[in-house]
């Protein structure tokens, strides 16, 4: 059985970029077109990780250590195809976030074909994730592992930890590179190969912030996939290589579906970096060489990020819901908030906080065009109901389920429901910071239960649920109003 694949976009901020000097980083999953997937939230304990792991889907096999840390993770609610972690954090305050499915090109993929019974996005997550300490040492255990393995498809993961936050693309079967985002930037991916400067200098030596394969010169020499006229000398002390020039893919796909994505993530975050739109733009929504990571005009917030992982081109000609001027290319690009988004985690790591508050997850489930994060303390011994008690039955007791219906009834009537939207994301966003700041406090002024970050996250959990069916409750109502059958005496 060959493995789905999804799409889905990514964005990660450096400690020094971010308001309050945290590490962030957030990727939505996005199922394939013509499906969803239920996801749930858990925390899975050191015995319930497997010591010999095997994939659903390729068949892949692996010992495992015998030392697993606890973690959080956002596995598949229905398990026929394995796993899918996707997103979490360890009790290291680590994090891993898998994957973004990226594209290459047929000189890579000849030179090293993809793997049939190689790793997945089914697996990393539950392979790395508990054996790793920080950010760096998960793009060195899971470049291992695809050096010995393979892959059965192109990945973009994200790691990070406190200070650090690192980016790994793999390269054909059994190659990769990785690049640390630098602290006072941010980067975005959007299902295509991304980074742009690579150094080989330091890739070679002290590997501060490139890592990649141990024969990746001459991988890329012995197959001829550097388009430049250097030498095979010459390549070893560059410090600028084009990996996505080299080593990326070029399509028209590439500037409908992926690069309209990085382009808006740009626009929004450092519009006076430059020029967006316009004849004499310096980046097109369909430009190739559209930076990797910038340095934004401003701080970035949990708020805008959440803003970003929601967006579908507002205040330009491409909204899909856009009513007024020219709509000719209303819809022409892929938006990031996409109807078919499983969730988005933010996993905000804050290195001023004890070990045991330091991690927040914020989450969100279904078309985040229309849903909200709720933040969760990731130090506990389990999640609540609302979010990991999830499976094929629609029922408005689940998270997941709640935010398909409150989309699917939203989405026909869009300027009538978002009146309720807004309101409900306003509160929401909020609210999230206020129980945060309300249970950071208490617990850093001691004597707090055992129980104490269970009972945060559950009582966080309860305002959401009763908020979120308040609002199912008012868009069903909006709904009902606009039905095609409707009539009244008075229309007689």
């Amino acid at each position: 059985m060959e493995p789905k694949v999804a799409s889905c976009t990514t964005i990660l901020v450096g400690k020094n970029a971010t308001y309050d000097g945290s590490t962030m980083m957030a990727r939505t999953e996005d199922a394939p077109a013509g499906r969803f997937n239920p996801k749930k939230h858990i925390v899975v304990k050191p015995s319930e990780q497997p010591r010999h792991y095997k994939s659903v889907l390729t068949k892949f096999e692996i010992d495992l250590p015998d030392n697993p840390m606890q973690y959080t993770a956002m596995p598949n609610a229905i398990n026929d195809e394995g796993v899918w972690g996707e997103a979490g954090i360890n009790t290291k305050n680590v994090a891993v976030s898998e994957t973004e499915t990226i594209s290459s090109n047929a000189l890579v993929l000849g030179a090293d074909p993809l793997v049939d019974d190689g790793i997945g996005e089914e697996d990393i997550l539950t392979i790395t994730l508990p054996y790793i300490n920080s950010a760096k040492e998960g793009v060195e255990r899971l470049g291992e592992i695809l050096e010995k393995y393979g892959t059965c498809e192109m990945n973009g993961i994200g790691f990070q930890d406190e200070n650090e936050v690192w980016w790994l693309e793999t390269i054909g079967g059994h190659h990769f590179i990785a690049k640390r985002v630098p602290d006072d930037e941010y980067m975005v991916g959007p299902n295509q190969q991304g980074i742009k400067s690579f150094d080989f200098v330091d890739a070679f030596g002290p590997k501060k912030n490139n890592i990649c394969s141990k024969d990746m010169i001459e991988f890329i020499v012995n197959n001829k996939l550097d388009l430049t006229f250097k030498t095979p000398e010459d390549l070893k002390k560059v410090t600028d290589f084009d990996v996505r020039a080299a080593l990326g893919s070029h399509s028209d796909f590439d500037r409908v579906y992926n690069t309209p994505r990085a382009w808006f993530m740009h626009k929004y975050l450092a519009p006076k970096k430059y020029k967006w739109e316009g004849p004499n733009a310096d980046f097109t929504p369909e430009s190739d060489d559209i930076p990797w990571s910038l340095q934004p005009d401003h701080k970035i917030t949990v708020n805008d990020i959440k803003y970003l992982m929601s967006s579908y081109y507002q205040g330009s000609k491409f909204n899909p819901y856009g009513k007024h001027g020219d709509l000719s290319e209303a819809g022409k690009y892929r938006p990031i908030g996409v109807n078919r988004t499983n969730f988005v985690t933010l996993t905000q790591i804050r290195g001023y906080m004890p070990d045991e508050i330091k991690s927040v997850e914020w989450i969100a489930v279904g078309s985040c065009a229309f849903n909200a994060f709720i933040p969760q303390y990731s130090r506990v011994n389990d999640s609540p109901k609302y979010l990991k008690e999830v499976d094929k039955d629609v029922t408005t007791e689940s998270f997941y389920w709640s935010n398909r219906l409150i989309a699917a009834l939203s989405d026909p009537h869009y300027n009538e429901a978002m009146v309720w939207i807004d309101r409900y994301q306003n509160k929401m966003a909020a609210k999230g910071h206020e129980y945060i700041n309300k249970f950071d406090k208490k617990y850093k002024e001691g004597n707090v239960s055992k129980t104490f970050l269970d009972d945060a996250n559950n009582e966080i959990a309860e305002f959401t649920k009763k908020e979120t069916t308040n609002l199912l409750g008012k868009v069903l109502y909006t709904a009902s109003l606009k039905m095609k059958n409707a009539y009244s005496r008075s229309d007689a």
